[in-house]
């Protein structure tokens, strides 16, 4: 069944995952959305609020799933039996499954076959038998963000002319309020994980490098990070930590010159609002599939260390010398370099 002769039906896009992935979904969603208009997004509860920043998404469902997430929750019989029912209740004609490279499709497949979801497509390495109807192997060497958009095209749902497949979110608010007038860096200190997170003295030692260099720098963190953003804050940096909502940060992030980030969230959303990023990136995932997407950037990091691919969470070499080889004044190069591009 091709995408036209499905227009019509409602349409569904899951992504289960964290808030960066969702943002990397972003104009996969754009393009199903050119097909049916306004989607529904099944997404975990780190990642719902990026469905609701996203351009083509009209309702979001929130589920977390035992097959996902740094802890995920037990398997609950009568957990499954109320999303499936939420799903059939929904009466979407058509799904499509959004996966990284290492996830499986196929336990959220069965769930939505169950829920009489009549097309199903995904990106899966292993053999569905019968729970997907499309059934796409991403192209080596391609972005998450890439990947997504091929296999939604795989489904027919192709973007609409004129998309130029970069990153999205909805306009965000005016947030010179909490920055300040005049032009910013923001430093981003937090990470999801701790071997992707750059350690705190060097976080401080680049807000007092910048400051230094003639730049006013904006640290931003979520509430759990307040002790954080305020050590790396200092008396150099405006200290936002804790005081910015996923909208209110997408405008703090947007009106910066540069953000300066580890690989995580607020990198992507730094890409989403069209701001260029020094990416700190510990080579855990590989860079060609998640650094900054759409774009200028900087990364920085040892992408050949040991740690390379392992996926870990917490760093497995003494010292994480990936990142923490990297200096402040090579942040202070980092930035300058992009805003001199920018400027240009």
């Amino acid at each position: 069944m091709s995408a036209r002769l499905s227009e019509g039906a409602k349409a569904l896009v899951v992504r289960l995952d964290s808030f960066g992935d969702v943002l990397l979904a972003g104009p996969a969603v754009r393009a199903v959305a050119a097909h049916h208009g306004p989607v529904t997004m099944l997404c975990g509860p780190r990642g719902a609020d990026a469905a609701r920043m996203l351009p083509g998404v009209e309702d979001v469902l929130v589920w977390e799933a035992p097959w996902e997430g740094f802890a995920p929750p037990p398997v609950v019989p009568a957990d499954i039996a109320g999303l499936v029912e939420r799903l059939r209740n929904g009466a979407y004609g058509t799904a499509l499954i959004l996966t990284s490279f290492h996830q499986s499709p196929l336990p959220t497949a069965l769930l939505l076959r169950l829920a009489g979801i009549g097309r199903i497509g995904a990106d899966s390495a292993d053999h569905p038998g019968r729970l997907l109807d499309v059934r796409h192997r991403r192209l080596p060497g391609r972005h998450e963000a890439e990947a997504a958009v091929d296999t939604a095209a795989a489904m027919g749902f192709t973007p609409p002319p004129g998309d130029d497949g970069r990153l999205r979110v909805l306009p965000p608010p005016d947030t010179s309020a909490l920055t300040g007038n005049g032009p910013y860096v923001v430093l981003h200190p937090g990470a999801s994980a701790p071997a992707r997170a750059w350690s705190p003295h060097r976080c401080a030692e680049a807000v007092t490098l910048l400051a230094d260099a003639g730049h006013r720098v904006v640290v931003t963190g979520g509430p759990r990070e307040r002790a954080l953003t305020g050590y790396v804050s200092g008396t150099a940096a405006v200290d936002l930590g804790g005081r910015t909502g996923p909208r209110t940060l997408a405008g703090v992030l947007r009106m910066a010159d540069v953000v300066v980030s580890a690989n995580t969230g607020p990198a992507h959303l730094a890409a989403a609002v069209g701001t260029p990023v020094v990416s700190l990136f510990a080579p855990v995932v590989p860079a060609e599939r998640w650094a900054p997407y759409g774009v200028p950037a900087i990364l920085l990091g040892d992408q050949s260390a040991p740690c390379a691919d392992t996926r870990a969470l917490v760093c497995p070499v003494p010292g994480h010398p990936c990142l923490d080889e990297v200096t402040g004044q090579d942040v202070v190069r980092a930035v300058h370099k992009l805003v001199q591009e920018e400027r240009s």
